[in-house]
């Protein structure tokens, strides 16, 4: 763990430069929209240890991944997020050697991450190789007011000179991914150009053809005046500079001022690409700095309104959870269903910025509770629209008669990952998908989503277990062979207790479905029915597998095992494994991790954290105690779930261990990959250790339940929900739970299994 950055509870503060660590702190200090977003990248040259990121939602390349181990039903690419036209470029020149912090000497440094307001300041007094100091103060965002841009305040103010200096604000297209094969780049220039202050690069990916212009707008300042001063433009190959030459003032500080925009094909005709960029670059520039960063401030007011959870007395825990909520806040906004939630977001190329399970398992219930309905929804109708190429995906591996599965890895709905045990195997992910469907009716009440969108997708799910089961004579049961399951760290086994749970789950749930749709909209259903070909003889079938899965077990011991043969492995502790073999994925080889008991993330644990109310305490309590101790948790997704199930089953401490490995995860560089992207999506998860873990939220009986503890590391929590019709703020302290109306109507809820009824615009206290 890395312990550089400062405790603060709105703020990620780095006060003295760490350049060992330059890469982490650009992934933690990353900014975005929603639409775009970089990573903290300086904007003048940087010669050390840097990855450069800018990034465009929905904009991708199929990278070819064909290679000599190619098997039939292997995708033909693995679809990547690309790094974009570098567009927060300032370079400073003075008498010939120009500004990069690498090669100054560092007086001081300040560099902070301003979650409340939603900015990135930097603060640096420098001196160059040929004597020159001058201090550096830097503010920069990606605006959430106006979702295709950003602005950046750059200010230089001499300490021992006066003279003339060089300002080159630049937009750079010519960039590749750090992953790229032989530093193979994916764009094609289109078109560059400048005039009066302006300037743009405006790129077309290849093969996927996506068009961005990039354009830039730069006003100069000092003494709270506007230079008359124009600019002198270079532009060449996928690259176009403003350059100016000021006269600059011992003392005395310079302002630039630089707004720029980014417009994507997918939401602009490229007929009027430079007509829209030119009137989106007059409405920010003349509106400035200050009035765009005030806008700024409002919309993440409205956002830590909803969404913000209050600690008092644990400043890290504090930081810890805003982080998480920030970070998630700046990669989706639910405002477009073609887009998703990268595992690393908008700060790192790492995983190809694609969708995974991990949206529906993890950052559903995230959305569900802080933001409306239609945010959620948004991203189930993601999948419905990609069902097509679902069923496709199944047939490339034989399935057929409407059989859909979901990609482990996908942009446009094409499975695009290029390891076998994943692609072929990690089968469960259909599962989180069906799951996270439930888990939207559930929570919203909103049953017509089940007819319009989620019958289509179930059933095309059941239609997938049907033919991934077989019938085992030896057992007279359904089996399923040759999968693997949430823990990675096991690939190819039989009968993943996790995936044949899930998977018998989702063939009960059809049947539920299809009876409910068919009671409140008979006549709409039985046109879905017939649009899908489905024959009910088909429920018949799901049933028969229902009640005949075969599910491995340990009667000893009282458990479910999480695949067969799991206990022919050297049963030991994690805590066995020397402190410098950890972690393993990063000192052991391959072959060594699947032979042994290690677990990567929750597997049966998870399977128990989906579906607790089918499991006793006492079920949850010795699955927990067995598999807990051979956790190495060195997937992101799984301390969360660890710390919900600590919590449920009374582990009040172990549950608050787990929550600040999840909370930190990035802060701290747990795991010592923080360089290559924050963990977004397990950020929910951190959410989801508060409010399902020590807050004790669930639905039942379309009701909301809370059981909330206090932990002994906090004074208090509070926190605010959304639940169908009502808006509750919820505070526990060490007198107990208050509870606050904020709806205009009576509700009740359930705490500690007793029913409360709230008058509207009122609190009570448990």
């Amino acid at each position: 763990m890395k312990h550089y950055l400062k405790h603060d509870e709105w703020k990620v503060i780095e006060d003295q430069f760490h350049p060992e660590f330059n890469e982490i702190t650009e992934s933690v200090f990353s900014l975005g929209n929603g639409r775009m977003g970089q990573r903290a990248n300086f904007e003048e040259s940087f010669s050390g240890k840097t990855l450069q990121g800018n990034y465009v939602a929905g904009v991708y390349y199929p990278d070819k991944t064909r290679v000599g181990w190619w098997k039939n039903g292997y995708p033909e690419y693995f679809a990547k997020v690309l790094n974009a036209a570098n567009w927060i470029g300032i370079d400073v020149i003075i008498e010939g050697v120009k500004v990069d912090l690498h090669q100054a000497i560092i007086h001081d440094f300040y560099r902070e991450l301003n979650m409340k307001e939603g900015y990135l300041l930097r603060k640096c007094d420098i001196s160059l190789s040929n004597g020159k100091r001058l201090k550096i103060e830097s503010k920069r965002f990606n605006s959430m007011a106006d979702d295709e841009s950003g602005a950046i305040s750059y200010q230089i103010t001499p300490i021992n000179f006066s003279g003339t200096i060089q300002i080159h604000a630049y937009i750079d297209g010519d960039i590749q991914n750090k992953d790229s094969n032989y530093q193979e780049k994916f764009w094609d220039e289109v078109k560059v150009g400048s005039s009066d202050n302006r300037s743009f690069v405006w790129s077309r990916t290849k093969k996927t053809h996506f068009e961005v212009i990039t354009g830039q707008e730069v006003h100069i300042y000092q003494d709270g005046q506007k230079l008359a001063i124009q600019s002198k433009a270079e532009t060449k190959e996928k690259y176009s500079s403003l350059q100016y030459e000021v006269e600059v003032y011992e003392n005395k500080t310079t302002s630039i001022y630089k707004y720029a925009v980014n417009l994507s094909s997918e939401n602009h005709p490229t007929s009027d690409f430079e007509a829209h960029l030119s009137s989106y670059l007059s409405n920010i520039s003349s509106k400035g700095f200050d009035q765009m960063l005030k806008e700024q401030a409002l919309a993440w007011a409205e956002k830590w309104n909803s969404n913000d959870i209050l600690i008092e007395g644990d400043v890290a825990a504090q930081q810890g959870i805003r982080f998480n909520i920030f970070q998630l806040n700046q990669t989706y906004t639910g405002k477009d269903d073609r887009l998703n939630i990268g595992p690393k977001g908008f700060t790192g190329e790492k995983y190809g910025g694609s969708t995974y399970w991990d949206t529906e398992a993890y950052c559903i219930p995230f959305y569900l509770s802080t933001a409306p309905s239609q945010v959620a929804k948004n991203l189930l109708i993601y999948r419905w629209k990609q069902l097509e190429k679902a069923i496709e995906n199944a047939q490339k591996l034989g399935f057929d008669d409407g059989a859909a599965l979901y990609p482990m890895v996908t942009m446009n709905g094409e499975e695009c990952h290029n390891e076998w045990e994943i692609t072929f195997e990690e089968i469960h992910r259909n599962g989180a998908i069906a799951y996270a469907i439930h888990d939207y009716v559930q929570y919203t009440d909103d049953k017509r989503h089940l007819l319009d969108y989620g019958w289509d997708v179930l059933l095309a799910i059941a239609r997938f277990w049907k033919q991934r089961v077989n019938w085992s004579e030896n057992l007279q049961k359904y089996v399923m062979l040759g999968v693997t399951g949430p823990n990675e760290y096991e690939n190819n086994v039989n009968n993943n207790w996790y995936t044949n749970y899930l998977a018998t789950w989702c063939l009960k749930y059809v049947q539920e479905v299809y009876h409910e749709i068919s009671s409140l909209y008979p006549e709409e259903a039985a046109i879905k029915f017939k649009n899908s070909h489905f024959n009910p003889t088909e429920l018949v079938d799901f049933e028969h597998i229902v009640q005949h899965m075969y599910f491995p077990r340990d009667e000893k011991r009282e458990i479910y095992l999480q695949q067969d043969g799991f206990l022919d492995k050297v049963i030991a502790p994690v805590d066995q494994i020397p402190t410098h073999q950890r972690p393993i994925n990063q000192h052991w080889s391959w072959d060594r991790i699947l032979r042994s008991c290690y677990i990567k993330q929750a597997d049966v644990l998870q399977g128990m954290y989906f579906f607790e109310s089918d499991f006793s305490l006492e079920e949850i309590e010795r699955n927990y105690s067995f598999y807990e101790p051979l956790t190495v948790h060195e997937s992101s997704l799984s301390p969360c779930v660890h710390s919900i199930l600590a919590a449920k089953l009374g582990k009040e401490d172990k549950s608050y261990e787990f929550y600040t490995r999840a909370a930190r995860l990035d802060l701290d560089d747990y795991n010592n990959d923080t360089e290559d992207g924050c963990h977004i999506t397990s950020m929910a998860g951190t959410w989801m250790s508060i409010i399902k873990g020590f807050a004790g939220q669930s639905v039942q009986n379309n009701q909301l339940h809370l059981a909330p503890f206090l932990p002994k590391q906090w004074k208090s929590y509070r926190f605010k929900i959304n639940f169908r019709k009502d808006h509750l703020e919820i505070e526990v302290n060490p007198l107990g739970v208050k509870v606050q109306n904020l709806a205009k109507h009576e509700t009740e809820i359930v705490i500690h299994q007793q029913k409360v009824q709230i008058p509207a615009n009122s609190s009570i206290m448990i």
